[in-house]
């Protein structure tokens, strides 16, 4: 009982010295928020927000969810499969493991960004390579969670369609797919909403959409429109998490 309240004691020292040792570094002083008005005024700029501009920042808006959406979708029907051979108890050999689990960890190191500052040069400005971008972050990403929800499935009905001489692929298909299928539209819609605030940066470079727009109203200081960007991006949000919410519950 003394040893682990010891390391417990040591445990919360070395997150209080790499606490103060960050905040060193990322130069953290509270003090500064005494220029708060200043960020007042900036706010205060916003208002009354400009409409004019309001359908075709909705249009932006409904193909930034376009971006998301197939981002997401094709990342996971891509990721699916690839999940399976990433479970140590799917794969069927250890080299098929290693190999997709390394793939996966390369696709998921890479953010979206660069994935899409690499892929201008080969399919210009546009939407098409922010999808492919999101696709194969997501890849990397869903996969390694969805072989996560496959490793700590029951092995029972696995082990039943085993003995009953079933194929491994349908094994895998009727016995574990079902368990974690739930889970799996779970981390589907996170990775929608992530998506769709991932397709705002992209739309720095050029992605489209209501990232794209929000980047140049605020670069040529056209604040009320930025307002109105902010708005339809919060509005997506909570759709997609509403919805999102509502397909679980009908699964579920």
């Amino acid at each position: 009982m003394v040893w682990f309240k010891k390391r417990q004691f040591f445990v919360f020292l070395i997150i209080a010295v790499l606490a103060v040792y960050s905040m060193r570094l990322t130069e953290f002083d509270l003090s500064k928020f005494r220029d708060f008005k200043n960020m007042g005024d900036f706010l205060s700029k916003w208002f009354p927000m400009n409409t004019d501009s309001l359908p075709y920042l909705f249009t932006e808006s409904v193909l930034t969810i376009s971006i998301a959406f197939l981002g997401s979708l094709f990342g996971l029907i891509i990721a699916l499969p690839l999940s399976f051979l990433a479970a140590r108890n799917t794969s069927g050999h250890r080299l098929i493991f290693a190999a997709t689990r390394f793939y996966l960890s390369f696709l998921r190191s890479v953010p979206e960004f660069v994935f899409g500052l690499i892929l201008l040069t080969t399919l210009g400005l546009g939407p098409f390579p922010a999808v492919i971008a999101i696709v194969l972050h997501n890849i990397g990403v869903l996969g390694k969670l969805i072989s996560e929800l496959i490793e700590a499935a029951d092995k029972g009905p696995m082990e039943a369609m085993s003995a009953v001489g079933a194929k491994r692929w349908i094994g895998n298909l009727f016995a574990i797919l079902p368990q974690i299928w739930p889970n799996v539209l779970s981390q589907f819609f996170y990775r929608f909403e992530v998506a769709i605030r991932t397709s705002l940066i992209l739309g720095l470079i050029g992605g489209g959409g209501i990232g794209q727009q929000l980047f140049i109203h605020f670069k040529t200081f056209q604040y009320q429109l930025v307002s109105v960007d902010v708005l339809l991006i919060m509005i997506m949000v909570i759709l997609v998490d509403y919805i999102g919410g509502k397909i679980r519950e009908k699964v579920i």
